[in-house]
């Protein structure tokens, strides 16, 4: 990727960091009266990321380097990973900044059209655990709270079985069928990109079809990469429910890891559901507190929770945000 690119993605998201501060409501002298109150959860909480990407970059390079395209160093894509990430956190609409900054890296390895399908099949196997996590999460209450549930709470789970079952269908049709062309003619209804986005898949077509060819050929043919990339992200996903129970030993050790689970499964429903936000500022805060009141835990765990999540994305976001900068040296442009 050229330098001034490079430059251009650690802009946007410095400001955005920045602007997020500004707007913050909770002062600096609080932000470091619960960095203390924390004591060693605080790194441990950071420093379980360094695994958690570390399985996320596992995932990915299974896509990556899966068929005959030349292998990229796990290190670069570790790299990638979290850089991606932080950019994903601080632009509005997640995937409008991390994914062309990996498609961008990624090319000069393994082409625009590998770098393009990997990228796309990993944010699609990304949200696609989502899904999957959320209906495991959606059996575990049945299992340790169905006896008592409410009327309110059976309609409430009714319909987020209704909403991961079809996330899953059209999620398995994509990977079918492939999903490159037919987002992009989508996107080409709205007013003012249809123009371009016509003008675009028109001289583009042939590389658009090869992109789907090979989103598709992963499900089709070589589903034991499809199946442990998928593994891997859903081991993530359950693994990451570690974090909150970092957290909630600091207040209570009366909270179960499978609670965990839970208060991790809603609260991400919950902010994905204003993923326009950047960095969900407001959802996932709501999103804990209503778990948390779910569970019958104090309304209070939930806000704490919430503030030491911010502050540990704040600080990976900002160690993305200088790896962009770092270790970029000159590879051969790949045919």
């Amino acid at each position: 990727m050229k330098p001034i690119y490079r430059n251009l993605f650690l802009a946007v998201g410095v400001a955005a960091i920045v602007i997020m501060l500004c707007t913050s409501d909770i002062s600096y002298g609080e932000m470091w009266d619960n960095v203390r109150r924390a004591g060693y959860w605080f790194p441990a909480v950071i420093l379980l990321w360094v695994f958690l990407y570390l399985a996320n970059a596992w995932s990915w390079a299974t896509i990556i380097n899966d068929g005959e395209a030349p292998k990229v160093p796990f290190m670069r894509i570790y790299k990638y990973t979290i850089s991606g990430y932080a950019l994903n956190y601080v632009t509005p609409v997640g995937l409008l900044g991390g994914e062309p900054y990996r498609i961008m890296e990624l090319t000069p390895y393994v082409g625009a059209a590998k770098a393009t399908s990997s990228v796309i099949l990993y944010a699609m196997m990304h949200i696609f655990s989502h899904f999957c996590f959320w209906s495991f999460s959606i059996l575990l209450y049945l299992l340790l709270y169905g006896r008592g549930m409410s009327a309110g709470m059976a309609v409430f789970l009714a319909i987020c079985a209704v909403f991961c079952g079809i996330g899953i269908y059209f999620f398995l049709k994509g990977y079918k069928n492939g999903l490159a062309m037919k987002a992009l003619r989508f996107f080409a209804h709205i007013p003012g990109l249809k123009p371009r986005l016509h003008r675009f898949i028109d001289a583009k077509e042939e590389a658009i079809r090869k992109v789907d060819s090979q989103i598709a050929a992963l499900h089709a043919q070589r589903k034991s990469t499809f199946y442990l990339s998928l593994l891997i992200e859903f081991g993530v996903r359950v693994a990451g429910c570690l974090e909150i129970q970092f957290i909630l030993l600091i207040l209570t050790d009366h909270v179960s890891f499978w609670n965990c689970v839970l208060i991790q499964a809603f609260t991400s429903l919950f902010a994905n559901l204003f993923f326009f936000i950047p960095m969900g500022v407001g959802a996932r805060e709501g999103g804990f507190a209503l778990a948390v009141g779910g569970l019958s835990l104090a309304g209070a765990y939930g806000v704490y929770t919430s503030l030491i999540v911010r502050l540990r994305e704040l600080v990976w976001t900002a160690i993305g945000l200088l790896l962009i900068k770092v270790g970029n040296k000159p590879v051969g442009v790949a045919q």
